[in-house]
C-alpha cells in the first residue's frame, strides 16, 4: 500500500479546512456588502463575521482590495452564458441585457462598487476581464461565420463602458430596454433601398 504524503492529502480535501475558510469569508464579505457598511469592511470585522482569526485572513489575502477581488472573480466567472441566437445584433442584445439585469442586482452591484473603491485599478480589472472576454468571444464566434464585426475597443465603449458606468457611478438603473438601445448605435441598422 503506498504511504499517504500530506501534499496528496491536501489534494484529496477539495472541501478541506481551505476551502470551508474560503466559502465562510466570501460569505462575511457578500453580508456584509449587503448590510451596506463597507465603511466597516475591514480584515478583523470580515474575520469576526466568518468566524476566524483575522491573521489566517491577513495571510490567505493581504488586504482588503486583495480579498474583494478574489470574492468578485469568483462572483464574476463563469456565470454568465455567453449567448448564441445565430446573430450579433441577438447576441449583444442578449449579452447586454442580461449584463443590465445582473448590474441591477443589489448584491452585484455593492460588490462591484466595493471592488472598485477599494480595489482602485486592480478591482476594477477583475470586475471588467470576465466580461470583456465574453465581449471578446462573441466577436470572435461572428467573425468566424465570415461576417464583419465592430472593433472590440469600439464594442466595449458601446456596451461594456456606459453599463457600468451607469451602474456604479450614477443612481441610475441600467435596465434591459436601456441595454437594447446601447446595441443600436453600435450596430446601426442600415435602410434597404
Amino acid at each position: 500500500m503506498p504511504a499517504v504524503t500530506s501534499a496528496s492529502r491536501a489534494d484529496s480535501r477539495p472541501g478541506g479546512r481551505s476551502a470551508r475558510v474560503r466559502a465562510a469569508v466570501h460569505q462575511a464579505v457578500k453580508d456584509l456588502l449587503a448590510d451596506e457598511t463597507t465603511e466597516q469592511l475591514t480584515i478583523p470585522v470580515i474575520a469576526g463575521r466568518a468566524g476566524v482569526h483575522a491573521t489566517t485572513v491577513y495571510r490567505r489575502w493581504g488586504s482588503v482590495g486583495d480579498l474583494l477581488a478574489d470574492v468578485a472573480t469568483s462572483r464574476f466567472s463563469g456565470d454568465f452564458v455567453v449567448p448564441d441566437t445565430g446573430s450579433l445584433r441577438g447576441d449583444l442584445e442578449r449579452y447586454a441585457t442580461d449584463l443590465a439585469r445582473d448590474l441591477s442586482d443589489p448584491d452585484t452591484l455593492a460588490l462591484v462598487r466595493a471592488t472598485v473603491g477599494v480595489g482602485g485599478e486592480q478591482g476594477a480589472a477583475v470586475c471588467r476581464k470576465e466580461r470583456q472576454d465574453q465581449l471578446e468571444a462573441i466577436l470572435e464566434r461572428e467573425q468566424s461565420r465570415g461576417n464583419e464585426i465592430p472593433p472590440v475597443d469600439r464594442t466595449i465603449d458601446a456596451l461594456l463602458a456606459p453599463l457600468y458606468y451607469r451602474a456604479v457611478f450614477t443612481d441610475q438603473t441600467p435596465t434591459p430596454e436601456w441595454a437594447r438601445t446601447l446595441v443600436a448605435h453600435l450596430l446601426p441598422e442600415t435602410p434597404r433601398p
